[in-house]
């Protein structure tokens, strides 16, 4: 019995451990680039504002147009009447009433119609554009995260080299070989890279917590994967990205169909000074305690059930005000149009410079490359006359300093061509392929460019 109960106990306690071991290896598992992406969206505040905003620009088509459908409304207008029966809010005393009314003819409310139409198109493209800057920012921010963790982890081996060099410098400095003075600059530079790395930290930090912000997910849970991130396509220097760009700007169509609203708004404006047909009724039940039969007397009896129903036919005379309101609205039409070709001005020049700039970063980015290798060669070489007895230890050490700063500068240079890349996919419209296609790279696809592990 006694045995039974130990190898249950056993049981229980090796599944607690592997229960527990698999939560550890769940929660230690990095979050895939396009995984965050997909949360992103999900999640983002402003993807869903621009949602909330698409629906309540429907809701105001959906309005405009029931204008033109019969509006019923059933109540009742009971009152006591002394002497004559005076009306209330337009209409006579009644136990039960029932109004309908409905626009026949109106050409200012078709106007305000193709206007809501328009800012729903508009808000169609402002959320494509919301998109975009959604999908940017969280892969801006994976990459950059990337980025800093790789750099830390550089910083860490060149603090270690620098601690080194300043044990081999106060060693050198006891023994009359260097000066006090040397032992300060090893020192100076043991806390330039711990400053450096300190730097690095707090971005990591800032970092993940914007991309839990996005995601919706624990800041501890924030770890990015370099082999996650796709390739990034190359950019033709020769093409004409910016017709391109104007064709696909989403900001540019939103700006376009806002204007054209402002436009029908105007004329509607226009149009509330032409003539107008409703369709209008009315039932009433009127009790007699209001007096109608002492006043209406006649050859018919009273009734009790009274109907009325027909067009009612309004033609502006003379409405100044309208008129005012009008042309404020032209005024605003013209605002508009002027904002949109403001934003094209916007996109072409954005797209312009950013082309250019890519093959500037390009060349800085193959320059600290090349740094790096000079500084890699340069370690190489310490090494080999430390061993012929030509070189230091200090040498050595400070060769290997270098090659951690060049590398760090390579990293920085990769990811500034990489953002920098990624604002003009976003600009040309290719942004969302990128970020959220499926991968298609097979096994013996070349490492990607944009992993900053691997320049």
């Amino acid at each position: 019995m006694r045995v039974t109960l130990r190898f249950s106990v056993c049981c229980l306690a090796v599944l607690a451990v592997l229960t527990f071991t698999a939560k550890s290896l769940k929660a230690a598992e990095p979050l895939a680039f396009r995984h965050a992406i997909d949360l992103a969206l999900h999640h983002s505040t402003t993807m869903a504002i621009a949602s909330a905003d698409q629906a309540r620009a429907h809701a105001a088509v959906q309005a405009g147009r029931n204008l033109f459908l019969p509006r019923v409304e059933a109540g009742s207008g009971a009152a006591y009447t002394y002497g004559y029966p005076l009306s209330l809010e337009g209409s006579a005393p009644t136990v039960f009433n029932v109004t309908t009314q409905q626009f026949l003819f109106n050409p200012s409310q078709h106007e305000f119609l193709r206007s809501y139409q328009s800012e729903w198109k508009a808000t169609t493209f402002t959320a494509d554009d919301k998109k975009n800057q959604v999908i940017l920012e969280t892969a801006t921010d994976y990459i950059e995260l990337d980025t800093v963790t790789s750099m830390l982890s550089i910083l860490q081996q060149q603090n270690e080299a620098a601690q080194r060099a300043e044990q081999v410098v106060g060693q050198r400095v006891k023994e009359g070989v260097d000066s006090e003075v040397e032992l300060t600059r090893a020192k100076l530079a043991s806390a330039r890279v711990r400053m450096k790395a300190a730097q690095a930290q707090t971005t990591a930090d800032l970092l993940r917590e914007r991309l839990s912000q996005l995601t919706g997910l624990p800041v501890a849970e924030i770890q990015t994967a370099s082999e996650s991130i796709p390739k990034l396509p190359g950019a033709d220097q020769n093409e004409d990205l910016m017709a391109r760009a104007l064709e696909y700007s989403p900001a540019l169509k939103g700006a376009n169909e806002h204007a054209e609203a402002k436009h029908f708004t105007a004329k509607g404006e226009h149009k509330a000074l032409y003539p107008s047909i409703d369709l209008a009724g009315q039932y009433g039940y009127f009790a007699k305690y209001n007096h109608f039969q002492d006043y209406f007397s006649g050859t018919r009896k009273f009734r009790s059930n009274n109907a009325v129903y027909g067009m009612v036919v309004r033609i502006p005379i003379f409405n100044a005000a309208q008129k005012a309101q009008a042309m404020a609205a032209d005024q605003e039409a013209l605002i508009a149009r002027k904002q949109a070709e403001d934003v094209k001005d916007q996109v072409s020049s954005e797209t312009l410079r950013l082309q250019r700039s890519l093959r500037q970063l390009a060349e800085a980015k193959e320059v600290a490359r090349l740094e790096h290798e000079l500084a890699q060669s340069d370690v190489e070489a310490a090494q080999a006359r430390l061993q012929a007895g030509t070189a230091t230890i200090k040498d050595e050490q400070q060769a290997r300093v270098h090659e951690h700063e060049t590398y760090i500068n390579l990293l920085d240079a990769s990811f500034t061509l990489d953002k920098t890349q990624m604002e003009l996919m976003r600009s040309t419209g290719e942004l969302q392929h990128w970020a959220i296609a499926p991968d298609t790279t097979t096994p013996n696809s070349p490492p990607s460019t944009t992993t900053p592990n691997n320049p």
